[in-house]
């Protein structure tokens, strides 16, 4: 088959029936007519709670703007793209109308960073400014900043002054500031968005909402966190708070469990007691819900445009009772949204959804996003196949993709070496088929650098990776930085979250089943089921919108290696190649394995001038054409 004509890839549109075309444009390009057909999803079997009041979240979106288009299950559950959203919030609003109820649209950050349409833009440009713009034409009433906001400079500045004064004051940063420099050139600390947001309703019920950022170590020079305790106790907060609202609405980057929420929410609790309190939580990439009193509930609605967020709120005069509330986790497909708007396809797109589209679709093209690198044989997945695997993309990139893209124009190709990375280096699954510029994208959209110490014994090499991943004693003065430890939450790492929330989704999964009466029944129960979601939270009742088989996933370790070179003796001299973002952990252990010399930042060299997204691509080209 000509690698012009490609049949498996669908970018636009959603996961179903597709037609791939040839074109006049340059060879390697996929391009693809969206179906007419509705992908193979199953329905909503319930409408959704209405309230007085009633939220629709998004959060960690990370540039998913496409939607998920790959034909792999649980892939066409995500298959909506934005604007397919887009006409999905028109027509709730049109709902809340009929209903005479409030409606608000929430993001509670993360916009940069996932696939081509954040990260794909040509050099010289700000990741995530152009697909920003699509989602700057979404009616949301409050957004919140994200730790992926603050990675770079560059990229805060942007939010700063170019998207945050589209949300007119609601795009919120309560504890993040940045440092500018004015037109006197006078530096000032200032929040990235706003601190805080009053506003009132259609209904007019007054609402005070504010942006608490989780206490994020990782941001980058001229740009702050402030720890949340210390922000509670901040003049501003103190009197953003006093008046008391109808609703107070928190929509932070923060987990709605087990982090600072509480510190937050007893703050407000101190000063008034009853005011109900709705939180809409993110970073972790999980569906979860709790509720901190009765007339509290937070919501926390998943990742990359998987999960479409829903509570909704009966308010009631009398303080002294509970508030009635509701939730659920929606797949983003639109089989979903027509249930639940109670459209047909023919009347389900709306004039500014179909424009979103088009604009998406002439991005990727501007992006050369659907540009072809090879054929993937098969699936490769990140915790979905065990590590090391031939079904594991982590055996693929560290044992396969890094020594092939590593070797080209390389004058130290011919050197034996051996390679530690970090597992959360790949984001997401490669699935069979034409693999593009896009796909490279959200496999691995990261920029860390391939670094490297030469002359390194290869048997000293080896110890460093069961030291880091905590499989070997560490020796006096190592830091062990473990994926849940707290430092390396507190930089961002949340892969090792989301993996322990799908593993005990499994894990309750099995239990039930040993539960029921017979196993014969249970699978009779759940034989006409896709792969999915199965959240079980700390909310009653049943959150997800559609039942799902669980998706069984499989341990992974912070930190992978090549296989070793073959040389005479484990005493021979390698390269030592390593990612930079591990560098201080590398030298920690190198210097605790072996006395015979110390390791510096100063030995440390460039190995090569592709970045972790290069990888795969040059890999695709090598080897899958």
């Amino acid at each position: 088959m000509s690698s012009k004509i490609v049949s498996g890839l669908l970018l636009f549109g959603f996961a179903q029936i597709q037609s791939v075309v040839g074109c006049g444009d340059a060879p390697g390009h996929v391009h693809s007519l969206r179906a007419r057909q509705p992908p193979p999803t199953i329905p909503p079997s319930r409408p959704l709670e209405w309230g007085d009041i009633n939220i629709i979240q998004t959060t960690d979106t990370h540039g998913w703007l496409l939607g998920h288009q790959k034909t792999s299950f649980p892939e066409p559950n995500y298959s909506a793209d934005l604007g397919d959203f887009a006409s999905f919030v028109t027509h709730m609003k049109e709902i809340a109308l009929e209903k005479d109820v409030d409606i608000l649209l929430v993001d509670s950050g993360d916009l940069h960073d996932g696939t081509g349409l954040s990260d794909g833009f040509p050099p010289g440009g700000v990741d995530g400014r152009e697909s920003n713009e699509f989602l700057k034409q979404l009616p949301y009433d409050v957004m919140a900043i994200g730790n992926h906001e603050l990675y770079i400079y560059n990229i805060t500045r942007d939010m700063h002054e170019n998207f945050a004064p589209a949300l007119k004051g609601r795009y919120l940063s309560s504890n993040v500031n940045i440092t500018i420099t004015d037109e006197g050139n006078n530096t000032r600390d200032v929040p990235v968005g706003s601190r805080f947001a009053k506003f009132k309703t259609r209904k007019g019920r007054s609402v005070t909402a504010l942006g608490v950022m989780f206490e994020f170590t990782g941001n980058d020079h001229d740009t702050t966190v402030q720890k949340v305790a210390d922000m509670v106790e901040e003049p501003w907060f103190l009197e953003a708070i006093r008046d008391e609202p109808d609703i107070f609405l928190l929509a932070g980057h923060m987990p709605v469990a087990r982090d600072k929420w509480p510190v937050v929410f007893d703050a407000i609790r101190a000063v008034h007691p009853t005011t109900p309190i709705l939180i809409a939580g993110g970073h972790s990439h999980i569906r979860d819900c709790l509720q901190l009193d009765g007339r509290s509930i937070s919501l926390q609605s998943g990742r990359y445009m998987e999960t479409i967020g829903w509570m909704s709120a009966k308010l009631n005069v009398d303080k002294t009772k509970n508030i009635t509330f509701s939730r659920r986790y929606l797949d983003a497909n639109r089989v979903t949204y027509e249930f639940h708007t109670k459209k047909k396809n023919a009347t389900f797109d709306t004039p500014r959804g179909l424009a979103i589209r088009q604009g998406l679709e002439d991005l990727v093209k501007k992006f050369n996003l659907d540009f072809l690198y090879g054929t993937a044989p098969q699936d490769y997945k990140v915790s979905g196949a065990p590590y090391p695997s031939n079904g594991s993309i982590l055996s693929l990139f560290a044992e396969q993709a890094v020594p092939v893209a590593l070797a080209i124009n390389n004058t130290r190709a011919d050197i034996p070496s051996y390679l530690i990375i970090q597992g959360g280096s790949l984001r997401y699954d490669i699935f069979a088929g034409p693999f593009t510029k896009n796909d490279q994208l959200t496999a691995s959209p990261f920029t860390n650098a391939f670094v490297f110490i030469a002359g390194v014994p290869l048997r000293v090499a080896m110890e460093v990776l069961p030291i880091l991943n905590g499989d070997a004693p560490a020796p006096a003065g190592v830091n062990k930085r473990r994926a849940n430890d707290d430092d390396l939450y507190a930089r961002g790492e949340v892969e090792s979250m989301y993996r322990a929330w799908l593993e005990d989704m499994y894990r309750n999964h099995l239990e039930e089943m040993l539960r029921a009466r017979s196993v014969a029944e249970d699978q009779n129960q759940n034989q006409n089921l896709t792969l999915g979601y199965v959240t079980q939270d700390a909310c009653p009742g049943i959150g997800d919108d559609i039942p799902h088989t669980p998706l069984q996933v499989f341990p992974l370790p912070d930190v992978i290696s090549s296989q070793p070179p073959k040389v005479a003796t484990n005493d021979s001299l390698i390269d030592f190649v390593f990612s930079d973002f591990i560098q201080p952990d590398v030298l920690d252990a190198l210097n605790a394995v072996q006395k015979d010399r110390v390791f510096t930042n100063g030995d440390v060299e460039s190995y090569s001038p592709f970045l972790f997204k290069d990888v795969l691509g040059l890999f695709a080209q090598e080897v899958w054409n």
